[in-house]
């Protein structure tokens, strides 16, 4: 080998050698007790939730966009509902999957019915006899928290507080062991929906050692054996997706602002414990119904297309929706901080700010059309 061949060769391992270095530097984050944490995360969360946002935002309009060598060209998609556009989106896109979307949803509303998926409405008094309504607020809130800190998805959240109430719905759990559920599931829910899930320790770091690594990890077991390693259950978001898409039909510019409104409201149902007794696609419809009528009150906030694609009618949605509306009025859980103090931000367009007048009576009523 001669001398440049050598020098090339040195030179080339000290580049590897300096990229290893910095993979292998530690990262730091930050010790935070329950009710401790800062929303000053927020950007990080928008940037990682903004892919989805963007792929749900190409699917808005009734038109599909089509480039060719003379530039956009538009093509109307008639459903066979006689709607005049395709939520699903591009059906000469693989990717949208619109071939399949409807059965999709089907099974995934037949799967958030099934009793093995769904806690009990009243566990708290049926079941615990030392957790309260009040202490599964104060965890969910500060689980919110825990989620920005460290960056996840909100997928995630939905899974953990899922887990939560199907765990406690069918096992007594003292109150001291209660933050230890919460961040025992989040950790088994980060594992099922992010790339690089924080690990065990992160979570015993986040709750100021309170509990061990060991703690952490039996507890992670007992929610698994507790669900029958049922763990991929639809959520709320899962069906929020759609339901956006579809309340922004006659849109040309899809607007942000009832998008973030509604994922608000979403996690502000998160936690209320009567919403629980709601499927989650009940929940997710009555949340797109209050943001429109949030948005535009004067507008009836439901229409046919929602209607078709949701199966719920207005006054399917009532009960849930008025709950909603407590929370968004700071009616209920009005010392609660978390979600409110998330949306707040610029990023998401400060929708926690946004209040809605009194429904009227009528936009419950049945529609033919709107």
């Amino acid at each position: 080998m001669s001398g440049q061949e050598n020098c090339v060769r040195m030179t080339r391992l000290a580049v590897k050698r300096a990229a290893l270095c910095e993979l292998q530097q530690p990262i730091t984050k930050k010790r935070t007790v329950l009710g401790e944490i800062s929303s000053n995360c927020v950007n990080d969360v928008v940037a990682k939730e903004s892919k989805k946002l963007r792929v749900d935002l190409e699917k808005v309009s009734g038109r599909v966009k089509k480039r060719g060598k003379k530039g956009v060209k538009k093509i109307e998609i008639e459903e066979k509902s006689g709607l005049g556009f395709d939520v699903d989106g591009d059906l000469g896109d693989p990717q949208m999957c619109a071939a399949y979307a409807a059965d999709i949803y089907e099974y995934l509303r037949n799967m958030e019915a099934e009793t093995k998926r769904r806690p009990l409405s009243n566990y708290i008094e049926k079941v615990q006899k030392d957790v309260t309504v009040n202490m599964r607020a104060i965890l969910v809130d500060w689980l919110v928290e825990v989620a920005v800190e460290y960056k996840l998805l909100s997928d995630t959240l939905y899974l953990t507080i899922s887990y939560i109430d199907r765990y406690l719905s069918v096992n007594v759990l003292n109150r001291q062991k209660l933050q230890l559920l919460g961040v025992s599931s989040m950790l088994i829910a980060s594992k099922y929906e992010e790339i690089k899930p924080p690990n065990v320790e992160d979570f015993c770091y986040i709750t100021d050692s309170t509990y061990t690594k060991e703690e952490v990890v039996k507890m992670e077991a007992d929610v698994l054996k507790s669900l029958k390693f049922e763990m991929g259950n639809p959520t709320l978001k899962t069906f929020l997706r759609r339901y956006n898409s579809v309340a922004q039909e006659t849109q040309k510019i899809p607007s942000l602002k009832l998008q973030f409104l509604g994922y608000y409201l979403a996690e502000l149902s998160l936690l209320d414990y009567e919403c629980i007794k709601f499927l989650p696609s009940l929940v997710a419809a009555s949340v797109i119904f209050l943001a429109r009528f949030t948005i535009d009150s004067k507008v009836h906030p439901w229409s046919s297309a929602l209607q078709l694609y949701s199966g719920y009618k207005a006054s399917d949605l009532k009960d849930c929706v008025l709950i909603i509306q407590d929370l968004q009025s700071r009616k209920r859980a009005s010392s609660l901080k978390a979600v409110r103090e998330k949306y707040s931000q610029h990023e998401f367009k400060n929708v926690s700010e946004l209040t809605s007048p009194e429904i009227p009576v009528s936009f419950f009523a049945d529609i033919k059309e709107c």
